[in-house]
């Protein structure tokens, strides 16, 4: 058995190969499609925005809930309309 010597340049390539591979992961990550329904955390992280713009929107009226044993839940296809209308 050979001892095997880990380089600077072995790391960098090797960081550069882990980053492609995580950026091709959520590049198809982008749209649960099989997820008619989200949590409120679910669609913030969706869209992008912070609590209280999540918030903001609740208020509004832009974005509509349906609670469902106390846990409000928001239906996939209107998060995707305001994605497409820009928020």
């Amino acid at each position: 058995m050979g001892i095997e010597f880990v380089t600077k340049e072995d790391l960098e390539a090797f960081r550069i190969l882990l980053l492609q591979d995580i950026e091709c992961l959520f590049i198809g990550r982008s749209v649960p499609a099989a997820k008619p329904w989200l949590k409120g955390k679910e669609v913030r992280n969706l869209l992008a925005i912070s609590a209280c713009t999540f918030q903001a929107l609740l208020v509004t009226g832009k974005l509509k809930s349906t609670k469902i044993g106390g846990i409000h839940f928001y239906r996939y296809e209107d998060i995707k309309k305001m994605m497409e209308e820009g928020l």
